[in-house]
């Protein structure tokens, strides 16, 4: 399976995505691309997973949205208050697929929706799905012998490309029922090649780290400007997270490790630390942090070590001693 294009998502959203517990990927206007596609988490350069753009719907109204909440899991509130009004339009996915380890991908500048992934991406995604990811095209295809509904299932519409790339002619078959996330599998040969399922991003346990006791390294007060930027102030506990994973200023020299952040989201954060501005360099999960606890000028971020290279935040209200949320 060769995947070119990737579609950088912000946390908390890619998450749900990666954990199943979310389907469409709202956005402000339409995409031609459909197939498959590689889901870049914002703000860390990597690639942690795949998926398939099967079908975009006409944009939702209010109430849409908010009977619609399984699918795209954005909250009543951020729904009535007008803060997502222009993300209404659902991009919706399906054969999602967590990566074993993420991949790295050279970034373009401008680049804040699509990403044409370099080789050495490419090359890494579909190294992770093993020998067998190229697909029979006879298996793809099975004309001979076999019903319409055999071969495609209870198909409506078929789209078939087919490209020239070097020396290679690439087929790329994408097939609508007329039914939002209803996916119907091909009926392979048993001699097709299949594809395996990657194992999971192995991690620990996100509820046993939160059980754990962590070290306190130090809290930071919340600001307005923290708010309204999605940021974090670290400069009064900045010497105390490795030297190794701090970087410069922008991603080209990002550090050579990454942090793993537990900010109480469906997935962990993994960033390094904007050296120059004193900033975690991942910032898309940092104003759902603040917005999933109602975080207010004053109150204080704590910041916990709970293994090597892994910390936990919570938050602490204004006032109040030795309670966080």
């Amino acid at each position: 399976m060769r995947i070119t294009k990737g579609l950088i998502i912000a946390d908390p959203w890619i998450g749900y995505i990666l954990d199943g517990t979310k389907s469409w990927e709202m956005r402000s206007s339409r995409a031609s691309h459909r197939g498959w596609l590689g889901l870049i988490r914002k703000g860390t350069g990597a690639v942690y997973g795949v998926a398939r753009l099967i079908e975009v719907g006409a944009p939702l109204s209010p109430a849409e949205m908010i009977a619609t909440f399984g699918h795209h899991r954005i909250p009543e509130h951020m729904i009535r208050s007008g803060e997502v009004a222009k993300w209404n339009t659902p991009w919706k996915l399906a054969d999602v697929r967590r990566l074993s380890r993420p991949v790295p991908y050279r970034h373009k500048s401008g680049a804040v929706t699509w990403v044409e992934l370099d080789d050495a991406a490419i090359d890494g995604v579909a190294s992770q799905f093993g020998a067998g990811a190229t697909v029979n095209p006879e298996a793809a295809m099975p004309l001979v012998g076999a019903s319409r509904h055999d071969r495609f299932g209870s198909v409506d519409t078929v789209n078939v490309e087919v490209s020239e790339r070097g020396r290679k002619l690439h087929i790329d078959i994408d097939w609508d029922d007329g039914k939002p996330h209803v996916v119907l599998p091909l009926k392979p040969s048993p001699s097709a090649a299949t594809i395996p399922a990657p194992q999971p991003l192995t991690l620990p346990a996100t509820t046993t780290l939160q059980a754990a006791t962590g070290r306190v390294i130090g809290e930071v007060e919340v600001t307005e400007g923290n708010i309204a930027n999605s940021h974090i102030y670290l400069r009064a506990v900045f010497d105390r997270f490795p030297a190794d994973t701090i970087g410069g200023s922008n991603k080209a020299t990002r550090a050579k490790r990454d942090l793993t952040i537990d900010w109480g989201g469906a997935e962990p954060v993994q960033t390094d630390l904007d050296g120059e501005k004193r900033f975690f360099r991942a910032r898309g999960w940092i104003g759902a942090f603040y917005r999933s606890h109602g975080a207010k000028a004053g109150d204080r971020v704590v910041i916990e070590e709970i293994a090597p290279y892994r910390y936990r935040v919570s938050l602490r209200r204004y006032g109040s001693q030795g309670r966080t949320s």
